[in-house]
């Protein structure tokens, strides 16, 4: 198998609201729109994200009411304490503190205005 990029979809109560969490502040820009729907892209992430409005059609109906449930968005960054800092100046809540954990991950973490969490990590150079 070929992957030829990666995306990831998340069902949300209000789409701009997230399009807009993950423009201004992890630098994403609108690929395209349409009436629930939101697709973005990153200049270096290696991943997509698309909004879905909770309940659209295009989803199967088994899925049109689930939400972003028990999923972490996660970037993997540099200089993990300067990301900190600057979220925090432009008055994001930081919902989880900056940790280490034992194998060697730092990260902190954020919630999107719809309760996704965004994770973000540095691994500790062993």
């Amino acid at each position: 198998m070929n992957v030829l990029a990666s995306t990831i979809s998340l069902t949300v109560d209000d789409v701009t609201a997230s399009s807009r969490f993950f423009t201004e502040h992890f630098g994403f820009t609108e690929q395209m729109a349409a009436e629930g729907f939101v697709s973005l892209g990153h200049e270096t992430a290696k991943v997509s994200i698309v909004l879905l409005q909770a309940g659209i059609e295009v989803l199967p109906e088994n899925l049109r009411q689930q939400r972003a449930s028990g999923v972490i968005v996660a970037f993997t960054v540099e200089n993990l304490e300067a990301e900190e800092k600057r979220l925090r100046d432009e008055g994001v809540e930081i919902t989880l503190p900056l940790r280490e954990e034992p194998w060697g991950e730092r990260l902190f973490m954020v919630t999107d205005p719809n309760g996704v969490p965004v994770e973000l990590v540095e691994w500790v150079q062993q």
